[in-house]
């Protein structure tokens, strides 16, 4: 979808705004279309119970705020803006507020309802000074395989609300395991984010990665193994753009590392190898009171907390290695964790496209709309509705970058890297596709585009080329013909 289509999908809202102008639900309803596009993107974290989504939020926004302890508000749909000033506020009663008392309690934080339950809110919004939400709305939802029907029936009616668009632009969905349940959800999903243009913005997350190995020192490569079968699986029902393994607690751990922490596991580096195995055999035996270890019972006990065995067996196996200082641990810890991994995948899947989920959230919204009149002028403006939600390549540009992570292509890896720059994956400027300097020319820019087309065109014709790579070299080229179409109407 070009900047040119956006600007339509505005211009068809406009229109159908004026053409209910005397139907005031209808009218709110296209208001809160228009309102959509404006907003920042809107990002769900869904799975089952216990999957680590609050952890995840934190760890993505890089401070802690988000309750992460089995409390009411984790039954609760939570809403989490950008704010001058913290503030947690509660919606009950259809159009009722409450103020809620933003708390931390043994380091921990929490809100505290007062009165309500979690059956009387209908969801809590949370303002937040964080530059992550400047751009970005997250949403946490409750456990989708709740043993409460009504607890997960939130998470179902936010995202596939009966009759209008997904509350949600695109969504992370946490895995465990990749049960039955798992597929019909993210099922759900895909049909009611993406429309019939399939699910677009759903990117799947082994969470609580380094849980697979129990811990061990090698316990993320157990993990991308893993998430590359579920990618697998999930490739041949198009569910998902990519699976991306993530040790939430480290991650969350590692970017709010605090320097007496570092002090902590730098006395612990300097214990030999085999007693600090012997130590480590347990969360509980680790944080013992007589254990002769050189760090205090307490610290150790905050260490396993906020970092998990795995997080501590890393983070000393990097000092002994030679990580000179906190801030250097604290890099390599994050980037270990698969956060930066699932940051670039975001970024790529859904924040450089975030105009176009958007605009194909609200023109959804509009379509159910005007297909609900059987009247001539909304007949025609359905039609062009229509049209515009058919301009699928940038969802196939989407779909074929998380492809590219679990599928081996059978091209040079430079030639790879080539394609995967043409299709928007470093960045969906011209230039950027094009591989070009920021301010190079028009003709500079038309003829490296054309050569492109033949490039690409060619490759996806050679009759030696296996369907996989010749599908990916069409849509490359036609990402390139995107680019010269928009060129000439400039």
């Amino acid at each position: 979808m070009s900047v040119g289509a956006l600007g339509q999908a505005r211009e068809l809202i406009g229109s159908a705004r004026g053409l209910y102008s005397g139907d005031a639900g209808v009218r709110a309803q296209l208001d809160g279309c228009a309102e959509r596009m404006e907003e920042p993107l809107r990002v769900a974290l869904a799975g089952s119970l216990k999957a680590g989504k609050s952890t995840l939020l934190n760890s993505l926004v890089g401070q802690d705020i988000a309750p992460t302890d089995a409390t009411e508000c984790t039954r609760v749909v939570t809403w989490y803006r950008s704010g001058a000033t913290p503030t947690v506020t509660a919606w009950y009663d259809g159009d009722r507020t409450a103020n809620v008392p933003v708390q931390r309690r043994e380091g921990s934080l929490s809100f505290d309802l007062g009165g309500l339950t979690a059956s009387e809110v209908d969801r809590l919004e949370v303002e937040w000074p964080a530059r992550a939400l400047r751009h970005t709305t997250i949403i946490d939802t409750p456990g989708t395989s709740s043993l409460s029907r009504d607890v997960s029936a939130r998470t179902l009616r936010m995202l596939t609300p009966e009759g209008t668009a997904s509350g949600a632009d695109a969504v992370v969905y946490l895995l465990r395991t990749l049960n039955a349940s798992d597929v019909q959800f993210l099922g759900q999903i895909g049909a009611h984010v993406g429309g019939e243009s399939g699910p677009l913005g759903v990117v799947g997350v082994v969470s609580r990665a380094d849980e697979v190995g129990a811990g061990r020192i090698d316990a993320m490569m157990s993990a991308k193994e893993v998430a590359a079968r579920f990618a697998a699986e999930l490739e041949l029902t198009g569910l998902c753009q990519a699976v991306v393994p993530v040790a939430g607690l480290l991650a969350l751990g590692a970017r709010t590392l605090r320097q007496s922490e570092y002090a902590a596991f730098r006395a612990l580096a300097e214990v030999p190898a085999d007693d600090l195995q012997l130590a480590m055999l347990s969360a509980d035996r680790f944080a013992r009171p007589d254990s002769p270890l050189p760090v205090d019972a307490y610290t150790r006990g905050q260490l396993a907390h906020r970092f998990g065995l795995f997080g501590i067996r890393l983070a000393v196996a990097l000092i002994k290695l030679g990580t000179p200082d906190s801030p250097t641990l604290a890099a390599e810890l994050v980037e270990r964790s698969g956060l930066d991994e699932l940051r670039q995948v975001i970024d790529v899947q859904f924040g450089q496209r975030a105009d176009q989920l958007k605009a194909h959230s609200a023109l959804l919204a509009l379509e159910r709309v005007l297909a609900a009149d059987s009247g001539s002028e909304a007949g025609r403006l359905l039609v062009a509705t229509k049209r515009l939600l058919s301009d699928v390549h940038g969802f196939q540009e989407i779909r074929l970058l998380g492809r590219l992570r679990s599928t081996q292509i059978a091209l040079s890896d430079e030639d790879s890297v080539r394609l995967q720059r043409l299709i928007g994956g470093f960045g969906i400027a011209h230039t950027e596709r094009l591989g070009l300097d920021p301010d190079a020319g028009f003709a500079e820019q038309r003829d490296t585009a054309l050569a492109a087309v033949r490039g690409w065109r060619a490759w996806a014709e050679h009759p030696l080329v296996d369907r996989f790579t010749s599908r990916a070299c069409a849509v490359a080229a036609r990402s390139a013909e995107g680019v010269l179409a928009e060129l000439a109407a400039r």
